[in-house]
């Protein structure tokens, strides 16, 4: 079957390559529906033994018949870009390791084995940079490497015949360039480009382990970051270790919006040489080219992938769908985005298919144009070219948008700010004018806040380069608070977290580089103080404000608890990084739920639920990581339950309320006991440690069996014995509100079982009333208000007619009546449970609905209270009937 003649049309090369060697064109056509794959490449290798005689023309030949093939399958539209670079990186790889083998063992045969201080073997490690580490790799590219070896030390040849293995690994990079690059009767393999080696072409051509972590440290550059993304080992071992070196240059431990700063200059450069070399027509350098999707893509890298260990996938379109993912960018974006990537990563293959040059510029000549654009599909140029702008604007725009200057623009406000450093009474009463003008209700505070700022000790020590970004900010910040409902309070707050910020510059950084996030801060601080105090103590989840979705997305804790595991199991063996994000995905979730919450999106009741849920998720993700770790474990699964009580075991936890925990065991192993005595404490290390991500929870365990004297884990025969013969009625109150919540659900159910039946037992009501307002006297004596301040001042929790009154109302209908009615037992909330005595005709329908109503709202209000720091206490008219409702219930209870 001969070859399509449209194909010598658009590349001169394969025209000159199959007249040359018409074997290969029998061959392309052969196989024209079968892709080139990485075993059949090999196999060509094995067909002949390769010797350092043989190699480059080896290696050339091969490289001819592999592109002859992919480039045939290409150009007939048989092959998808995936499948092109992936074969083209294929090649390239077997090249250079194939070099390294043969000419490492002729080295080694002339000067002995390179060998390090414990007298391990070392190999020549070659990284594959840019497209070639990307596995993006063109049809007519050069490589870029960097040579790295593991120690220094010596070759164990003998006598003169030893050389260091800095000089070994040094000979053997160059003969693995010449065997590659040199151009011979077969042409080359790749050219190859070690400019990115440390130093680039001044610095040595191979570097130890030692020598590359020093240079990255101490030197290393912004856009070195950049270009070590894509690094990937090829040859050689202890890829680890070198690995270890590379992801804490590249990847920051917190999110580092400071990239886009450095990217943008270093985008700036690329702009620069390109409009000094009317490079406007090249599809990879010019405006809306190639490199401009890739340094979308590299930026959000840089920013998150330093705790997002995803992101740090080396592929442009993997990378593009994570962020989309995410939610990092819409999912529009990403397809327009991957689009262009592949419209323009085509048309610069078929730019190098016309005569296999390293070019990414459109042809000058109208006729060569022709032939790229029926290459690419289009019956003439126009159309081509017509596609091809469409595509470069759609990235143009997208890049314009990211990259965007945000301390370029001058604001109107700028010289307010700039006045603030004047103490002078006439700049103040210039500010003062400025901010009444603006709406500020209390301008004069306003303006001394400002002030006060700017002449701060703590401003004028900043760095240059925070000083000049919060100098940029200050103006916006003005501003937007002006648009809120309270400038005033809104500034104040704004302020305070700014300068409790203001230490690292990457969080002024993403703020100035995303003027959207400075409205939902001043929107958030301003409605709750918790939620400015919440932000000042974790600043990292101003992040989470950029995300579209902060405000749509319910919660999937199921979800969630997948992704948790999966990115605490990548973190394998690092005990402190698995404890820290713990704490900070607790953290960003809970975040999301306060922006929902504030914005009036959120019930008290499904806060409480979703709080709840996360919890659990929390509690047995930690469960699962410490067990793992836990060297005296006698079984893979630990037979443990947490049991959850109070606020979480009614599924009414708030944003700071602690966890009221109990750990049981059904194990009938003889190390049973003594090991998860000791796995109980180092799980509630895991939960309520506090590291430098902060504390996941706080944690009481004092109602286990005989509270704080009693063992930390009991099992489940001790914990059901001590509930039957020991328990107070007060820890029988308590267990109406528990429930499983994380570890064995077998345990779980065992508990549940038991808690029914003690819950079931047969009791003196007379007793037991007796019992519960006891108690509740003792609860009112420790924290009720004083009964001279209560015509001024109600707790909504602790005084009568408050929310305790309604739960101990509800925990002695559970305790007196379940032994009737087991539908009591059910953990249901208390005002379902109150609906419930009523159906059962054990309080009357007319008390019930009320004293619900109340709870409900006294609830609303406490959490309302507790959003601005403020103690959950109202004026007693203000809630008179529901006070009323709460009452005529517990008297109706406990006094009749």
């Amino acid at each position: 079957m001969p070859l399509p003649p449209d194909i010598f049309e658009t590349s001169r090369y394969l025209g000159r390559l199959f007249a040359a060697r018409p074997e290969l064109a029998e061959e392309a056509m052969a196989r024209l529906e079968q892709p080139v794959r990485a075993d059949e490449l090999a196999a060509w290798l094995d067909a002949q033994p390769v010797t350092e005689d043989n190699l480059k023309p080896v290696l050339r030949q091969i490289k001819q018949r592999a592109y002859a093939r992919i480039a045939t399958r290409d150009l007939t539209g048989r092959a998808p870009l995936a499948e092109v670079v992936e074969t083209m990186t294929q090649i390239a790889e077997l090249a250079v390791s194939t070099a390294q083998r043969v000419l490492a063992a002729a080295l080694s045969a002339r000067y002995g084995t390179p060998r390090g201080a414990d007298g391990r073997a070392q190999e020549l490690i070659v990284i594959g940079m840019g497209k070639l580490g990307g596995r993006e790799l063109n049809v007519s590219s050069d490589i870029d490497l960097i040579f790295v070896y593991p120690e220094e030390g010596d070759t164990d040849g003998i006598g003169k015949r030893s050389i260091s293995n800095f000089e070994f690994f040094t000979r053997l990079g160059r003969n693995l360039i010449n065997a590659i690059a040199e151009i011979t009767e077969d042409g080359q393999v790749f050219r190859v480009d070690m400019r990115l080696r440390p130093d680039g072409d001044s610095g040595p051509l191979a570097c130890s382990f030692d020598m590359l972590e020093n240079y990255l440290i101490s030197q290393g550059r912004e856009w070195e970051r950049y270009a070590w993304i894509k690094a990937r080992p090829l040859t050689g071992a202890r890829w680890d270790e070198l690995e270890v070196i590379r992801r804490p240059f590249v990847f920051r431990k917190y999110l580092d919006f400071g990239a886009i700063n450095a990217m943008r200059e270093l985008h700036a450069q690329v702009r620069r040489e390109v409009a000094k070399k009317a490079m406007a027509d090249n599809v990879k350098l010019g405006p809306g080219g190639i490199r401009e999707i890739e340094f979308l893509a590299q930026v959000f890298q840089l920013i998150r992938g330093g705790r997002d260990i995803a992101l740090q996938a080396k592929p442009t379109l993997t990378v593009l769908n994570l962020l989309a993912e995410r939610g990092t960018i819409s999912s529009g974006t990403a397809r327009g985005l991957a689009a262009a990537y592949d419209f323009l990563r085509r048309v610069e293959h078929r730019l190098q298919y016309l005569d296999d040059a390293q070019t990414h510029t459109l042809p000058a000549s109208a006729e060569d144009l022709e032939r790229v654009a029926r290459a690419m599909g289009y019956v003439d140029a126009a159309a081509f070219m017509a596609a091809l702008d469409a595509h470069r604007r759609i990235v143009a725009a997208h890049f314009e948008q990211v990259f965007a200057d945000g301390e370029a623009a001058d604001h109107t406000l700028d010289d307010l700010w700039s006045e603030a450093a004047d103490t002078g009474a006439e700049a103040r009463v210039r500010i003062v004018a400025r901010l009444a003008a603006m709406g500020y209700h209390q301008p004069q505070e306003a303006a001394e806040r400002l002030v006060a700022l700017r002449t701060s000790v703590r401003y004028r020590q900043m760095a240059e380069d925070i000083r000049r970004r919060l100098d940029a900010l200050m103006p916006r910040l003005v501003e937007t608070a002006a648009r809120q409902p309270d400038a005033d309070l809104t500034l104040a707050r704004s302020i305070e977290l700014l300068d409790a910020i203001s230490r690292r510059g990457a969080y002024l950084a993403l703020l100035q580089e995303n003027p959207q996030t400075l409205e939902k801060v001043a929107q958030l601080v301003a409605s709750s103080r918790w939620a400015a105090n919440y932000l000042q103590r974790h600043p990292l989840l101003l992040d989470e404000l950029l995300d579209p979705r902060l405000l749509d997305a319910a919660p999937d804790w199921t979800a969630f608890r997948s992704q948790l595991q999966a990115l605490l199991d990548a973190l394998e063996p690092d005990t402190e990084r698995q404890m820290d994000v713990l704490r900070e995905q607790h953290h960003a979730q809970v975040f999301r739920l306060l922006a929902q919450d504030v914005a009036g999106m959120l019930t008290v009741e499904k806060l409480a639920d979703h709080l709840s849920g996360l919890a659990d998720v929390l509690l047995a993700v930690a469960l699962s990581c410490a067990w793992r770790k836990f060297l005296q474990r006698h079984t893979e699964t630990p037979h443990l339950a947490i049991i959850s009580y109070g606020k979480l075991g009614g599924k009414e936890l708030g944003y700071a309320s602690d966890l009221d925990l109990v750990f049981l065991y059904d194990d009938a192993a003889p190390e049973a006991g003594e090991n998860y005595a000791r796995f109980g404490r180092r799980l509630n290390t895991w939960l309520s440690a506090t590291t430098s991500a902060g504390q996941l929870f706080e944690t009481d365990l004092r109602l286990r069996p005989n509270g704080e004297s009693g063992l930390v884990v009991s099992s489940i025969e001790s914990f059901r014995k001590y509930q039957f013969e020991a328990a107070w009625t007060w820890e029988h109150q308590a267990l109406t509100r528990a429930r499983f919540s994380a570890g064995d659900a077998a345990v779980g159910a065992a508990f549940e079982r038991i808690r029914c039946e003690v819950l079931r037992q047969p009791r003196d009501l007379a007793q037991l009333r007796d019992e519960i307002r006891a108690m509740r006297q003792k609860m009112a004596d420790a924290h009720a208000t004083p009964v001279a301040q209560r015509k001024e001042v109600f707790d909504l929790k602790h005084d009568p007619g408050g929310l305790v009154d309604v739960e101990f109302t509800v925990q002695y209908l559970v305790l007196g009546f379940s032994c009737r009615h087991a539908e009591l037992t059910g953990n249901l909330g208390n005002i379902a449970l109150l609906g419930m005595a009523a159906d059962l005709d054990l309080i009357p329908p007319s008390l019930a609905a009320p004293a619900a109503a109340a709870y409900r709202e006294f609830r609303r209000q406490q959490h309302t209270l507790r959003l601005n720091d403020a103690k959950a206490r109202v004026a007693p008219a203000s809630v008179a009937p529901h006070i009323a409702a709460v009452q005529k219930l517990w008297h109706h209870v406990f006094d009749t």
